[in-house]
């Protein structure tokens, strides 16, 4: 019996955010398709490409300077996810959070930005990936 793609999706968003939490930028690159693209939050900035995306967390990971701001870490949780029964494609709608980092657990510290996001994921030789995300905060 084949597992759902809403607990396979669900099962590769808990890798993503746990890749997040461990600061590990190696383990987002397969959750993520080959042109993959990321609308972010309040600056609308596009980062297109899976190598870009991977580019932008090593720097995210990076070891601060003394004095400079916490990074931040962050956590998707979806609300809902809806299969598509004609092609291997799947949306998943959700909240997100940006906290500053506090050891592994990245919602121990103050909370930076929230609101909501949407993914589009497709099944690429058996692994769903993210083909596309976007994120908005509108409070």
């Amino acid at each position: 019996m084949t597992a759902s793609p809403d607990l396979l999706i669900r099962t590769r968003r808990a890798a993503f955010n746990r890749a997040i939490a461990d600061g590990d930028a190696a383990a987002i690159a397969p959750i993520l398709a080959r042109d993959c693209v990321m609308v972010t939050d309040t600056g609308s900035a596009v980062i297109a490409g899976r190598s870009a995306q991977v580019k932008v967390w090593q720097r995210e990971f990076a070891p601060r300077r003394p004095g400079a701001p916490a990074r931040l870490g962050y956590v998707r949780t979806p609300r809902e996810i809806t299969a598509s029964p004609v092609e291997p494609i799947a949306l998943e709608q959700g909240e997100w959070q940006g906290s500053e980092w506090q050891g592994s657990d990245a919602a121990t510290g103050a909370l930076a930005a929230a609101d909501l996001y949407t993914a589009k994921w497709r099944e690429v030789g058996g692994q769903w990936v993210i083909e596309a995300e976007i994120f908005v905060t509108l409070a």
